[in-house]
């Protein structure tokens, strides 16, 4: 990670239970922090597809799926993996802190 980046507290670790997401929006980044088996990750809130917002949508596993038009992207790398076929998301390095997670931020 470069030297420019920095960690901002997103949300409450134990708010989040594993299989679900929140939407928060830090330093003028509108994002959604999603709980995967214990596994924090942190993506964009908006699909490639339409640049809907994606926090209405469904996690799956570790795929956050678009509530308007079922695209699907991997929350741990922001890949589009279902039909329709999109640009992939930003995501966001993220680490726990005590109860915090934290987003890295550049």
């Amino acid at each position: 990670m470069s030297g420019d980046a920095r960690f901002l507290r997103a949300a409450s670790a134990t708010a989040i239970m594993p299989g679900a997401f929140e939407h928060v929006a830090i330093a003028g980044h509108d994002l959604l922090i999603c709980n995967v088996g214990g596994a924090f990750y942190a993506i964009e809130n908006r699909c490639s597809h339409q640049k809907k917002p994606l926090d209405q949508g469904r996690l799956v596993r570790e795929g956050i799926v678009c509530p308007f038009h079922g695209a699907t992207f991997d929350v741990r790398t922001g890949a589009s993996t279902g039909f329709p076929k999109c640009r992939s998301i930003r995501h966001f390095i993220t680490r726990v802190v005590g109860d915090d997670v934290e987003v890295a931020l550049t």
